[in-house]
Formats: C-alpha cells, sequence, structure tokens
C-alpha cells in the first residue's frame, strides 16, 4: 500500500517524447533503410539519375550518393548520420558514396531480425568490428600495387581508375575522353595538394567532346572597358604583372574639404589626381609586363592607356583565377607598383585570347612551374554541366588518391563477394553467437553485387549464384570475377579494366561498420520540444529589450544633478 502512495516523479518536462528501448532501435533501423533505398538505385554504370527540386526551384539532376544526400532534407536524427558518412567518403576519397550508404543500410537490415530476437546489441557491434577489420586485412592482401611502372603505364592504369568512376555518371558515354584529361590533369600539378588548382569552367553550348584541358590556367573574359578591342591578343613569353589595386581615378573619400583663396590653384589639385594614376600606369608600362592583371578595376583610362602601348589588361580577376595565375606562372601578387622587379612578375609560353562557344577566354598556356590546369566543359544543358563537373570532381580525387596510395583493387562487386566468401569461411572456425553476426556481415556485403545486377535488370539472384561459384574455388582464380555489365553474367575485373583504389574499399567499410555501430548502440531519443521553444522565446525578449533601447534610465556624462 505505501508504495502506491509514492508520489510520481516527474523529471522531464511535460511534452517531452521519449522513446527508448528495443522498438526505438528498429525503428531507427528502419528510417536508415529508407535513406538507403533512395540512392539504391544510383549504384553503377547503369544506375539511374535522381532529379531534386529544392524550395528555391533549384534542380539539380545527379546520381551522385553524397550530392543527392545532401539534398535531401533529412530530420530523421538517427538517418543524418548515414548523411555525414556521404560527406566524409566525398571529401576523403571522392567516389563510394553511394557504396557507403548501402552497406551501412545493410548491415543495419542484417542486424535487425536479431535486435528483434532479443540479441544484445553490444554483442553485435563486437562481431560487425571484428568482421570489418578482418575485411580491411583481406583488402590489403588481394590489392596489387602499381608502383614502380613507368609513367606512360602509370597513366593507362590512372586513366582505368577514372574510367571505372566515370561509367556510372551522366557522361559515362565519353568515359575515355573524359579520363585521360584527368589523369593530365591530375599529373599536371604534381604533388600540389590543393585542388583548387584544377579549375574546371563551364561553357553552355557544343557539345561534350568539345571539352579541352589546358595546361594552365584559362578565365572567362572580365568586365572591359572602351580600348579594351585595341589591345594585343596574343603574346609569346610575355611578362605577366600580377596586382591587387585599383588602376583608375579616385575622387577624394571622406568627403574632404579643400578652401582656396585662388581660383587658379584648383587646377593644380585636379592634375595631382591624374599624375597619381599617370604615375601607377608608367611604372606599370616600365616594368615590362606586357600583361597586367589586377583584382580590382582597371578604369577606362588605364585600358586605353595600355592598349596604345600594346599591352593586355584586365581588371577584376577572380581570386582563385589569380592565384592560379600566380602559381602558375610563378609571380607574386602584388599591392603597389613601386619597384616592381622581374622575381615578382611571371611568364608562360603563350598567352592568347579565344573565343569558346559565345564566352571569350584568356588561356596562359606553357606555364614554367605548370603546377596548375584548367579543365574547359561545355555540354547542353546547364544542369548537364553541373553533373559533368560533379563527376569530374570524383574522378579527380580518385586518381589522386591512387596515386599518392598506388594499389588498386578489382571492381565490379568482385571484392566485395571475395570479402564475404573469406568472411563466411572465417566465421565457421568460430564457436558461439558471434559466428552468426560475422555471417550476416558477409551476407550484407553481397549487396554491392547484387544491386549492380538490379540496377541493370539482370536477375540478381542467378549472377550471385554464379560468382559465389567461382569465388570459393579453391586455386582461388575466381577472386577478381565480379559483374560483366555488358552481357548480364561474370567476368574478371582486372582482366576488363575495372579497378578503383584500395583506399575507397577500406574507407567505405570502415565508415559503414562505424555508422551502423554508432545507430546500434543507440537505445534511447529524448526529444524536448517545450524547451527548445522556450529557449527561443527568452532568448528573442531578451534580444529585443536590449534592442530597443528598454535599458535603465540614466544620466548621461554632460547631466547636472539637481
Amino acid at each position: 500500500m505505501a508504495s502506491m502512495l509514492q508520489p510520481q516523479i516527474i523529471l522531464l518536462k511535460e511534452g517531452t517524447d521519449t522513446s527508448q528501448g528495443k522498438a526505438q532501435l528498429v525503428s531507427n533501423i528502419n528510417a536508415c533503410t529508407a535513406v538507403a533505398d533512395v540512392v539504391r538505385t544510383t549504384l553503377g554504370p547503369r544506375g539511374m539519375d535522381k532529379l531534386i527540386h529544392d524550395d528555391k526551384g533549384n534542380v539539380t539532376i545527379s546520381n551522385d550518393g553524397a550530392t543527392i544526400m545532401k539534398l535531401l532534407d533529412i530530420v530523421h536524427p538517427a538517418a543524418k548520420i548515414l548523411v555525414d558518412i556521404a560527406k566524409s567518403q566525398d571529401s576523403e576519397v571522392g567516389d563510394g558514396t553511394t557504396t557507403v550508404v548501402l552497406l551501412a543500410g545493410e548491415f543495419l537490415k542484417e542486424a535487425k531480425p536479431f535486435v528483434e530476437d532479443g540479441v544484445h546489441p553490444q554483442n553485435l557491434i563486437r562481431s560487425y568490428r571484428t568482421a570489418c577489420n578482418l575485411a580491411i586485412e583481406k583488402i590489403k592482401e588481394i590489392a596489387v600495387s602499381i608502383e614502380g611502372k613507368s609513367l606512360e603505364e602509370k597513366k593507362s592504369l590512372l586513366a582505368k581508375c577514372a574510367a571505372t568512376t566515370l561509367s556510372s555518371k551522366l557522361i559515362g558515354g565519353e568515359k575515355e575522353f573524359f579520363a585521360s584529361m584527368v589523369v593530365d590533369a591530375v599529373i599536371a600539378i604534381g604533388n600540389e595538394d590543393r585542388l583548387n588548382m584544377i579549375g574546371i569552367k563551364k561553357v553552355p553550348g557544343g557539345n561534350m567532346r568539345d571539352s579541352f584541358l589546358v595546361n594552365g590556367v584559362a578565365f572567362k573574359k572580365t568586365f572591359s572597358y572602351a580600348g579594351f578591342e585595341q589591345q594585343p591578343k596574343k603574346f609569346l613569353n610575355p611578362k605577366i604583372l600580377l596586382l591587387n589595386i585599383e588602376l583608375e581615378l579616385k575622387s577624394e573619400k571622406e568627403n574632404a574639404e579643400i578652401r582656396l583663396s585662388d581660383p587658379s590653384q584648383y587646377q593644380s589639385i585636379v592634375d595631382a589626381e591624374w599624375n597619381i594614376i599617370y604615375d601607377k600606369l608608367d611604372k606599370c608600362v616600365k616594368s615590362g609586363a606586357k600583361i597586367v592583371l589586377s583584382r580590382l578595376a582597371i578604369g577606362d583610362l588605364a585600358t586605353q592607356y595600355f592598349a596604345d602601348r600594346d599591352i593586355f589588361c584586365a581588371g577584376r580577376v577572380a581570386e582563385e583565377d589569380l592565384n592560379r595565375v600566380a602559381a602558375a606562372a610563378g609571380g607574386t601578387i602584388q599591392t603597389s607598383v613601386n619597384n616592381i622587379i622581374d622575381e615578382v612578375m611571371g611568364t608562360c609560353e603563350i598567352f592568347e585570347e579565344k573565343q569558346v562557344g559565345n564566352e571569350r577566354f584568356n588561356i596562359f598556356s606553357g606555364c614554367p612551374s605548370g603546377r596548375t590546369a584548367t579543365i574547359v566543359l561545355r555540354g547542353g544543358a546547364d544542369q548537364f554541366i553541373e553533373e559533368a563537373e560533379r563527376s569530374l570532381h570524383d574522378a579527380i580525387m580518385i586518381v589522386r588518391r591512387a596515386l599518392k596510395n598506388s594499389t588498386v583493387v578489382p571492381g565490379g562487386g568482385a571484392i566485395d563477394m571475395e570479402i564475404s566468401r573469406y568472411l563466411r569461411q572465417h566465421a565457421r572456425t568460430i564457436a558461439g553467437k558471434s559466428q552468426l553476426f560475422i555471417n550476416s556481415y558477409a551476407k550484407a556485403l553481397e549487396v554491392i553485387p547484387r544491386q549492380l545486377c538490379d540496377n541493370a535488370g539482370f536477375d540478381a539472384t542467378d549472377v550471385l549464384n554464379k560468382l559465389r561459384q567461382k569465388h570459393a574455388l579453391p586455386s582461388g582464380e575466381g577472386a577478381p570475377y565480379g559483374v560483366d555489365i555488358n552481357t548480364g553474367g561474370i567476368a574478371d575485373s582486372f582482366a576488363n579494366f575495372v579497378w578503383e583504389p584500395s583506399v575507397v574499399k577500406i574507407n567505405a567499410i570502415n565508415a559503414a561498420t562505424e555508422a551502423a555501430c554508432l545507430i546500434l548502440s543507440v537505445d534511447e531519443t529524448v526529444k524536448n520540444p517545450k524547451s527548445e521553444s522556450a529557449q527561443g522565446e527568452a532568448a528573442a525578449s531578451a534580444m529585443g529589450g536590449r534592442g530597443r533601447g528598454g535599458g535603465f534610465p540614466g544620466r548621461g556624462r554632460g547631466m547636472r544633478r539637481r
């Protein structure tokens, strides 16, 4: 009786939504599976694209996992974890974003029946972590190094990796054309780590094959004044002066007031303004530069002055373009035109202004330090060019990774099937429940080849059975066999040049396992909507009080006490 009279303990605010236990975990798993289902159909060379229409009316067509995940406004707290792993895969490796979401979703799907049967999530997590470590060791064992090859061989190997990445994108039809372009661009920047040294400029019109690579810098012609057309548009080995100052007549700032006693003095003040700008322009000409680029405006007077002296100038050049010219041509950006020495000026073999579509481009090629490249993309629709840019970004990242970590693994689901077989074999040596869990992890890895078949319209069960049989051969010769997208059968991925850097797979399996373990370890969600709104109102009223002068009435320093 005494226990019934105990007062009820109210711990959380009224209106707090708490859900916990098994039901909560299953609901989180269902949410993650739903997210994985969104990007499921975009995997592989026969993957479909998604058209995403946001609240501002922008339309994006993409099949890049990370882009789709960013644009989906996901509100479910557990499903947001999948968005994060897709972003991390994109920034770390560049490709494999769809793979990582699919794997995480599949690991959770396989764990769901165990959770429903009452298995403690920590047991699952322990087994998944063990399986993840075994899988990564196996990848490192299978991976083939491309070190020690000649530059030509290396180029063709890297082009194969880039082609594998591009085959699943919109521009997959021209993958060989773009793959070699990407490899040339990455090799051009050498060991330079900054990705913005590869510029991608988009020009609507023409077809994909009109795209070209500039070994140097290209940027769109900037806004120009009269006199610009009289300037020469082509130079050989010019000196390039890079400035961060305005070259135009400046009216006095700060509303300066000048009192004159004699009207003739007025002319000397006007002349002083003109002398300042002429002095600047004269110093630019004396430096011997043939091309003057500035981040700020170059006025009409300066444009005409340079045109009369056969000098090319461009003002309001975007900062990143100016920095790329500085890196490529070997110059330094100047903030003053006084004592310009040859060391701070850059040079290039050829500078010319070219018409590309209906835009004019300034192109600097044959730069001495050559640590930069520009890809000019052409295509019909704007959305198409945007997607082509995203695809090239993935390919560039992959080639950079393959250059640094020079090991590749067979693609097309081959590596996934091989790890799956290895884990199944390993699971048989384990006594206890974790045998079942590692088996389910191995089964989850088969989602990649299965989805590749489904997206291409093949019979997934049939293809997977053939793959299992191939991979189970005791000699190990079936290890590189994956799905053959063209025939609907199986083929040796290495022989077909379907390769990907091993770092992509290692990163994907690591991130997907981490995400799955994180979601499995959550058993309670507390949502506190009341306190959030109360906090917001309190903050607003506090701000309002201050802003409207609702402070204390006080005396100013000049007020006399009565």
